[in-house]
């Protein structure tokens, strides 16, 4: 439970970090008034005033905010330094920048990674890097660091051999496998389980890596590269929603994400550091998202503003903001529903 917590507020509390700092700074850049600069919500924890901004951290970890003033037309204390007042290419560039900073965080992450680690390859080798919990292959006793010697009967030299002899094997077909662990050799049988995401049988096993060493001239490119295919990947699976309405039911709220958070955690340093980069990439796509009360939101009323010489009408704007917020609350609900089915089903 501490894992999970701490795990949790780690990484929600860097990619908030992240996000603010990036509004925080091209705020200050553009010459504009930042009244508050805050991690999480609700009540004081700390509090400094530097210069003319307070930097705090609040009870509730689960976001954060800057305090720039003259957000409100209305209320615009600050005069030319007001928000409101700055030209619309300063305003659109301080609403960016959050969104960007949380493409630029992955990328620095997986550049340490790289540069510290190298790159994470597939190993050839028919050697079980780790095993899903609950699946058939954990139930059957086999272990990380098992090396499989045969299926039915059949030797396998490497992994590729390995997989491809299970291709065609059916959800509750009884596998015989040889393994070998240290200097035993043993046969384990091991149903496989169909699974629905998969839409096919597995036995629940992940191959084993290796670890090639890498310069910080080639560390670099290929964090890029990792970050780019990884938000690819995140932009096809948001147009899935649409297309498949049922893989809704995939979508994580805060609870699954605290649960994800305490189980990477327990693997180690690494894993938790790729999963903050994973997450950081999609708040940073769904920010962007043109959904009113939202960065994006934020950015097509600025559009529309540079568009039309003027910016559009405080009842405009209101109506847009709620419609954003009823939307943002029913995503956040249905996201919640799906994680206390998880909890409870479990």
């Amino acid at each position: 439970m501490i894992i999970t917590v701490a795990a949790a507020v780690f990484v929600f509390g860097l990619l908030v970090l992240v996000h603010e700092w990036g509004h925080f700074i091209t705020a200050k850049m553009t010459g504009m008034r930042v009244d508050e600069f805050a991690i999480g919500f609700g009540p004081k924890l700390i509090s400094r005033k530097y210069g003319e901004t307070v930097y705090s951290i609040r009870a509730i970890p689960l976001g954060g905010f800057n305090d720039i003033a003259g957000m409100d037309p209305d209320n615009n204390t600050a005069g030319e330094r007001g928000f409101c007042a700055k030209p619309v290419l300063s305003r659109m560039i301080v609403i960016l920048a959050g969104a960007t900073m949380n493409f630029v965080l992955p990328i620095i992450l997986f550049f340490g990674i790289y540069a510290t680690l190298g790159e994470e390859k597939v190993s050839p080798e028919p050697v079980i890097g780790d095993v899903i919990a609950g699946m058939s292959a954990e139930q059957a006793g086999l272990k990380s660091g098992d090396r499989i010697l045969s299926v039915d009967g059949l030797p396998v030299a490497t992994w590729n051999e390995f997989t491809d002899k299970l291709k065609n094997v059916s959800a509750g077909q009884d596998i015989h496998l040889e393994y070998q662990r240290g200097e035993q050799v043993n046969t384990v049988t091991v149903t496989p389980k169909y699974l629905e995401q998969e839409k096919r049988a597995l036995v629940g096993v992940y191959c084993s890596t290796i670890h090639e060493p890498k310069t910080l001239s080639e560390a670099l490119p290929l964090a890029v590269d990792h970050t780019k295919k990884i938000t690819v990947a995140m932009l096809e699976a948001i147009a899935n929603l649409f297309r498949e309405p049922e893989q809704t039911e995939n979508l994580a709220g805060p609870i699954g994400i605290i649960q994800m958070s305490g189980q990477v955690a327990e693997r180690g340093i690494i894993p938790l550091l790729n999963f903050a980069a994973l997450l950081s990439i999609n708040l940073g796509i769904v920010n962007l998202l043109p959904v009113p009360v939202l960065d994006g939101g934020h950015f097509v009323n600025l559009f529309i503003e540079a568009v039309r010489g003027k910016p559009l009408g405080a009842k405009a704007v209101a109506y847009t903001q709620r419609v954003g917020i009823a939307l943002l609350l029913m995503l956040m609900l249905f996201a919640t529903k799906n994680d206390l089915v998880r909890v409870l089903t479990k």
